[in-house]
């Protein structure tokens, strides 16, 4: 991290030191927030310094759901564009990129499929051909039944599930629209889609090669934030206390959860229904998170089946202790799970950040003295409180390509 007087040792400490000048000449009237919407309003999406090449990724159209799946999970990432291979030589972006795969989407299309055409014929096959097995159910990703470990091994050795390729799906209720940026869009518009309009990773578009350039998560804007401690501007709203910006937004009544002994699949159905990124795991009977489980750890549902065969339900404490064991063993290949990150309501903006920066989080849970669940902050949240959205800023950036969102929390 820079420390004042020092030159900043890194790109994200130049960038925030880029800030502090444009934040010494803004008029003294205005409010800390009306001075950062417009020194992010006058620094280019170019600026941003760029992703680890392993995050620039593309997905070919006709790849097939394994081989999407198996890219995301290798290069640690949610999702991904998907490249029109029947794209003509030479089309512009618009015509090159059909819409952005995501994990989760994958994992909910394919448990629909799956389901049998009739509840009153167990021994049918399901859409696609693939076999429907009785102890299911009649299983679906809406239902909350149990799951054996078996269905994910018969369901990823399916030739239903190795031949769909990634093209087949789009169109579906999973599949996200492609917003990019270019590098002459502000900071402000990229701060804005990251927090307000829920998106997780913005694609930045190199119209000269009509190719993605760089891509922006909200960890990356997080990490930024924490290279630049030190720094006055960064210095008069991070050490503010939770409570002044009002963060936790998500307080214990309204706190979306799962129990350790509900089935997995109701944690990810819990999450995509509800359009949230993880979600605590708490003590049946407590008010006390035991773990996390956040969309990406869907991954080993479909890439790991093996550790799940003597399951006869695989529950959520079934499944952490299953998928931890299985990354101890692999943990040269793998990231582990998403760690539960907690701090307590007194703790200030800075505290946060680089808390969430160091464990490379997405969430922090907000805890008493005692352990109980008190709230939770997302990424979303703290870049949210950041800046602020002026007056019909956005005009018609979404019209035709992506609706105002809900009220979501991803």
């Amino acid at each position: 991290m820079a420390a004042i007087g020092e030159s900043p040792r890194s790109p994200e400490a130049k960038l925030g030191m880029r800030v502090e000048d444009l934040w010494d000449v803004q008029e003294p009237q205005l409010s800390p927030t009306e001075k950062l919407n417009a020194c992010f309003e006058s620094i280019p999406v170019s600026a941003f310094p760029s992703a680890p090449s392993s995050q620039v990724v593309e997905i070919r159209s006709d790849a097939t759901l394994p081989e999407a799946v198996e890219t995301l999970a290798q290069h640690n990432i949610l999702s991904a564009p998907v490249v029109d291979v029947k794209a003509p030589e030479g089309a512009t972006w618009i015509d090159r990129y059909i819409g952005i795969v995501e994990f989760a989407g994958i994992v909910v299309w394919v448990l629909q499929q799956s389901e049998p055409l009739s509840p009153k014929s167990p021994t049918s096959g399901g859409a696609n051909g693939f076999r429907y097995s009785p102890e299911l159910g009649g299983f679906g990703f809406e239902s909350a039944a149990t799951t054996s470990g078996n269905y994910f091994e018969d369901l990823t050795s399916s030739e239903f599930y190795k031949n769909t390729k990634v093209c087949d799906i789009s169109g579906s209720f999973r599949w996200a629209p492609f917003l990019p940026l270019q590098g002459s869009n502000s900071f402000l518009t990229m701060l804005l889609l990251l927090s307000k309009y829920n998106m997780k990773s913005i694609p930045v578009v190199d119209l000269g090669a009509e190719k993605i350039d760089n891509v922006i998560t909200q960890s990356g804007v997080i990490h930024m934030l924490a290279e630049c401690v030190g720094l006055q501007w960064f210095e008069s709203w991070g050490t503010k206390k939770l409570s002044e910006v009002g963060l936790p937004v998500m307080t214990p009544d309204c706190i979306i959860k799962v129990y350790e002994d509900e089935p997995v699949l109701q944690a990810f159905r819990l999450m995509r229904k509800k359009r949230i990124g993880g979600l605590p795991v708490i003590e049946r009977g407590s008010n006390k998170a035991v773990g996390n489980i956040s969309l990406q750890d869907v991954q080993f549902l479909l890439t790991a089946p093996e550790i799940y065969h003597n399951y006869r339900a695989i529950t959520v404490k079934y499944f952490l202790t299953a998928v931890r064991s299985y990354l101890e063993k692999h943990k040269e290949v793998f990231p582990m799970l998403s760690t539960l990150v907690t701090c307590q309501k007194d703790c200030t903006i800075k505290e946060l950040i680089q808390l969430l920066d160091h464990e490379k989080s997405n969430r922090i849970y907000v805890v008493t003295n005692d352990g109980d669940l008190e709230g939770v902050i997302t990424l979303r949240d703290i870049i949210s409180r950041l800046v602020d959205e002026p007056k019909g800023y956005f005009g018609d950036f979404f019209d035709g390509v992506l609706p105002l969102p809900p009220d979501s929390r991803v």
